[in-house]
């Protein structure tokens, strides 16, 4: 979701690329409520980091607990940030099917976009560290 809103909202002025640890796939159901935010994110692919070893990365954000504790380690100049969302699926998990469980992934999408939305403006306030 923060890949589709960083390409939606600065895709003019940011080259973002979106990778974890392991490759799990588009889930269905962050597919479905970005749709409802006006954002396609069907065409994305899930890859690992690894993947992008010949991109030079400037920043790395990782978004949950899980990547946080197990990135690896990053080239000296590139600058690593942890924002900390709540995992939509494993939230939705105790949550009946439908409805109610797709609230956790609107309640996530919508706290993604507000980051993103101002992160342009956040990097340009923090000093460059590597």
């Amino acid at each position: 979701m923060a890949e589709g809103w960083a390409r939606a909202l600065h895709g003019d002025r940011i080259n973002v690329q979106s990778a974890g640890i392991e490759a799990h796939g588009l889930n269905p159901n962050a597919v479905e409520v970005m749709r409802e935010a006006g954002v396609d994110i069907s065409q994305q692919r899930s890859q690992r980091l690894v993947d992008l070893e010949e991109t030079q990365l400037d920043l790395v954000i990782t978004v949950c607990g899980h990547a946080d504790e197990h990135c690896p380690v990053l080239p000296v100049a590139c600058r690593k940030l942890h924002v900390p969302f709540d995992d939509p699926p494993a939230l939705a998990r105790n949550s009946p099917a439908g409805e109610e469980g797709l609230q956790h992934y609107r309640r996530v999408r919508d706290e993604i976009r507000e980051f993103v939305q101002n992160l342009p403006e956040a990097l340009a306030e923090r000093p460059s560290r590597p």
